[in-house]
């Protein structure tokens, strides 16, 4: 868990920024103008004078990830580019430890004599692992977070921190509010780890030939890693969609939020952000990995029976 938690809060200050674009495009859902056309209507007489016609029309306020950097950049820094980060370190220590440390909980209860686990068991242990720190952690961290950086887009925001957003939250909504979105990221953080766990598991066991005194080399954890973690994403974007529309706090419930994405936006909807969550997710589980591994070879080395 010590360990876990270590690579979490290296790991976030590391990726936060594709987190943030990734949040500000599929918060996105665009906004309609009116605008106004002049045209003559034909008469009996001839050509009256000009009628003003309104056209309503969808606007998006970015055109990409790339827009999405350059407006922040500018309208308030590379700082800006980290709104919401405090909330994502407060949460990703307890995050990963909760995630680690249930996954070889788990693993040490359900792996063979050979300390290996079988492909179901590999899925077991790690929707376990996604589960327990969707219930304990996630939900109310990617609450505050989704929060935090929908509030900067508007032109007067409410929020001034981290505790004034949760305080505010809870006074006009109720604990509830926080946990807005659970099943959904229940569903995402669950599938996240089945996913991720099991084919990094199952990649390790390819390389070493399930010999458990073999190392891997960490190149090598990290292209595991990266391969893991973009599987996880191609697995579930959909529901990551609907749990960060969900906690932006504008649907009642998990189904009307997927109905309404998918009448309104189609199956594209469903699939926004996912380049920028892709570089984040290959990214971020890549490092875990590498991370976890080293700090985990630390404690070996000084508590050797370990």
């Amino acid at each position: 868990m010590i360990a876990g938690g270590l690579t979490g809060g290296i790991n976030i200050c590391i990726v936060f920024p594709t987190e943030f674009i990734k949040t500000q495009l599929q918060l996105d859902s665009g906004k309609t103008i009116l605008s106004a056309h002049h045209s003559l209507l034909s008469t009996s007489r001839g050509f009256s004078p000009m009628a003003t016609i309104l056209q309503a029309r969808k606007v998006r306020t970015y055109e990409g990830s790339l827009d999405v950097v350059r407006k922040t950049v500018k309208e308030r820094g590379v700082r800006g580019m980290y709104k919401g980060v405090t909330v994502l370190l407060s949460g990703t220590v307890p995050t990963y430890a909760v995630r680690f440390g249930t996954f070889d909980h788990l693993k040490g209860h359900f792996a063979g004599a050979d300390g290996q686990l079988s492909p179901v068991g590999r899925l077991g242990c790690g929707l376990g692992a996604g589960v327990a720190e969707a219930t304990l952690v996630v939900t109310w961290v990617e609450t505050l977070k989704v929060r935090l950086i929908s509030d900067q887009r508007k032109k007067n925001p409410q929020y001034r921190g981290l505790v004034h957003a949760a305080s505010s939250i809870i006074r006009n909504e109720g604990l509830s509010g926080l946990y807005k979105g659970l099943t959904p990221t229940i569903l995402k953080q669950g599938s996240n780890q089945a996913i991720r766990f099991s084919v990094m598991e199952t990649l390790r066991k390819w390389y070493t030939g399930a010999d458990q005194s073999k190392a891997v080399p960490k190149p090598v954890v990290a292209v595991f890693g990266a391969m893991a973690g973009g599987c996880s994403v191609l697995g579930n974007t959909p529901i990551d969609v609907v749990k960060t529309r969900m906690q932006n706090g504008s649907y009642s419930s998990t189904m009307e939020c997927a109905r309404q994405v998918a009448m309104k936006e189609g199956v594209r909807g469903f699939y926004k952000g996912c380049l920028p969550r892709m570089n984040r997710v290959c990214l971020e589980v890549a490092l875990a990995f590498c991370i976890y591994d080293t700090v985990m070879d630390m404690f070996k080395t000084v508590w050797p029976s370990q």
